[in-house]
């Protein structure tokens, strides 16, 4: 399956903001940010003009690269998106919130989306009863998360969800027994992603 293999911190000073991609250590001092808080690069001090296209495509970037997709990937999301009902850039968040990958993340099952990522493709989970390998999984209203019985990666997993804070509300964890229930889909203001949808969707309508 095609996945975003480039450095992870330069993504984070390209687009100028923590996006979490290194888990732990991006609450460190070890951040890229906090080190360098300019853009990766010879160029990456210089002043750049900004313009209208370039605001919608950084939040396009930021978007994609904050859930870890490929631009093929996000535009068909994108796609898909446009031809429901509803508001756009809601809906977009929406699909993107309900992959599997990004609900292991949300669980507290992982420390970052690359990691839950990585977990779910090497077959460590279970999406009501049966094993799913498939990071762009989608799930929906009372589908249970659970991670395998014989998984090799279940300390792994456990100390992931001991430096997890909170749990989404569309969410329900159940940490002790490792497993978690998708209570309903997400509204906008439960997801707390850094983005202006509607710029993504300004630069996809032109």
């Amino acid at each position: 399956m095609a996945k975003d293999t480039s450095p992870a911190c330069k993504q984070c000073r390209r687009e100028g903001l923590k996006l979490y991609l290194k888990g732990e250590r991006c609450l460190t001092d070890r951040c890229a940010i906090d080190r360098r808080s300019y853009g990766p690069g010879e160029h990456g001090r210089r002043r750049i003009k900004q313009t209208e296209y370039l605001t919608q495509l950084r939040e396009k970037q930021k978007a994609r690269r904050y859930y870890g997709l490929l631009e093929k990937q996000f535009r068909n999301y994108y796609e898909h998106a446009n031809r429901q009902s509803g508001i756009t850039g809601e809906n977009l968040l929406k699909l993107l919130e309900t992959r599997l990958d990004n609900v292991v993340y949300r669980l507290g099952f992982a420390v970052s989306r690359r990691q839950s990522r990585q977990l779910v493709m090497h077959g460590h989970f279970m999406v009501n009863g049966r094993r799913v390998d498939i990071a762009s999984f989608r799930v929906k209203p009372d589908d249970v998360v659970s991670v395998m019985t014989n998984s090799s990666a279940r300390d792994l997993i456990k100390e992931a969800t001991d430096l997890t804070a909170s749990v989404s509300p569309w969410l329900q964890a159940d940490h002790d027994n490792l497993s978690g229930k998708i209570l309903k889909y997400p509204e906008r203001e439960e997801i707390d992603v850094p983005v202006q949808e509607q710029l993504i969707v300004e630069l996809y309508s032109k």
